[in-house]
């Protein structure tokens, strides 16, 4: 039977204190609401989000999945039912952009167990290190008799250590039917997906409780609950890497996305940072302090410490790039080097080429980029300025502190710098001048 996700993403997030929708705030370099898609495509036939009104971004952040709008925020059954007409047959599940770390073996398990044919509805419960106000699941051998909200407790009550994470999973038909008829009689006078529970048991239906661990169903509602997930996050992802054959000499200091891609034999050193679309070949090593972003590192490289790869950048096998040296949307060929305190900005290095201390490649003209080519086997002296466009072509030789404004043949050496002009004595006599003025 297919199986429909509702994401219910309408929530502003006060507490986040943010003009930023909740639900795009990121955990290792993705939205929450992207962490919560991924493991549902990975389960669902279909994923429907619930947006807010006037959240666009959201929207986009949920293509090519479908979303609905819910125009007035009346609690969480009023905002599942704005999808109702996409529920098609078969199950559906409605989950939480701020529980965004649910595993796909959660999904599949929470619907294997709906599915068991004793079982009417099904949710997803944990049981907390500090249950503080958590609803508590009362329940006997797995079979839900109701869910207590904190403030309404008994003593006996608040004991119960399994909570409500707030995911609920239903025949469709029956999803349908039970959010038509919750009710707002309660303080805050919304419509609450947690009523779901009583309604299927008063229809007779068994509910089910499914455990996970917190750390999946953990929300997120403050900077700081995003905080707690990011460790948890990078803690998992760090210890993925190195079980795939990375080395981090300190990898509570390294920060992942969830997308950086290491082969085997690659060392990260302290205090290294990878934004997304990073892939990083084998034997490659990554020095203290650098950041990575958007760019691909061939097999032997070497970079850093103190480098930033920004997007665009694909460094060649056995390249380095040293300390204080800035790549943006440039080739650096196999083997070329550019080890020092440089901006190398849309620019192509031919393979096997030299750039020396300070050098830059001055890409904007204040209107536009534009494009620097060095050949192969080029030599870049020290504080040269590269005017882009400009080309260097293979075996170029500029001269330091030269200023490069036209093309340089291949084999031909390039001085774009003032002749220097000595004056015997002119600086005896200078301090001689200045020091009587002083007096």
């Amino acid at each position: 039977m297919p199986a429909t996700a509702v994401i219910l993403a309408a929530g502003l997030g006060t507490r986040m204190k943010s003009s930023l929708p909740k639900a795009l705030h990121p955990i290792a370099g993705r939205p929450m609401l992207r962490h919560l898609i991924a493991s549902c495509e990975a389960v669902f036939d279909r994923i429907v989000v619930v947006a807010g009104p006037d959240m666009p971004a959201l929207a986009a952040a949920a293509a090519p999945h479908a979303s609905v709008v819910q125009a007035e925020r009346l609690g969480t059954a009023h905002a599942a039912l704005q999808a109702a007409a996409q529920f098609g047959e078969g199950e559906v599940a409605v989950l939480y952009a701020d529980n965004p770390l649910i595993a796909p073996a959660t999904l599949r398990r929470l619907l294997e167990r709906r599915q068991a044919g004793d079982v009417g509805l099904a949710l997803l419960a944990m049981r907390p290190a500090d249950p503080a106000r958590y609803g508590r699941v009362v329940a006997q051998d797995g079979i839900v008799e109701r869910i207590v909200e904190y403030a309404d407790a008994s003593a006996a009550e608040r004991a119960i250590g399994l909570c409500n994470a707030g995911v609920l999973c239903g025949p469709a038909g029956d999803m349908r039917g039970w959010l038509e008829v919750v009710r707002n009689d309660n303080a805050k006078g919304e419509y609450y997906l947690t009523d779901l529970v009583a309604l299927a048991r008063a229809a007779g239906r068994r509910v089910a409780a499914v455990e996970a661990p917190e750390a999946e169903l953990r929300g997120i509602n403050s900077r700081a609950e995003l905080a707690e997930a990011e460790a948890t996050v990078q803690a998992g992802l760090r210890r993925a890497a190195m079980e795939a054959g990375v080395t981090m000499t300190a990898p509570e200091t390294v920060f992942l996305s969830v997308d950086t891609v290491f082969a085997p034999d690659v060392t990260v050193g302290p205090n290294v940072v990878f934004g997304p679309g990073v892939t990083v070949e084998s034997g490659v090593e990554i020095r203290a302090f650098c950041h990575l972003e958007g760019c691909h590192v061939g097999r032997g490289a070497v970079i850093g410490p103190f480098a930033r790869l920004r997007p665009g950048t694909r460094v060649g096998r056995a390249a380095h790039v040293g300390n204080f040296v800035e790549l943006k949307a440039t080739l650096l060929g196999d083997g070329a080097k550019a080890n020092h305190l440089s901006y190398l900005g849309d620019a192509e290095i031919g393979a096997g080429s030299n750039i020396g201390a300070g050098t830059i490649t001055c890409n904007y003209d204040g209107f536009a980029k534009h494009r620097t080519v060095i050949g192969a086997g080029s030599f870049v002296g020290s504080n040269a300025t590269l005017v882009a466009p400009v080309s260097l072509g293979d075996g170029a030789f500029v001269a330091a502190g030269s200023v490069i404004t036209e093309d340089v043949p291949a084999d031909a050496m390039a001085f774009g710098r003032a002749r220097q002009d000595s004056k015997p004595d002119r600086a005896r006599a200078f301090r001689a001048a200045h020091g009587r003025k002083k007096e």
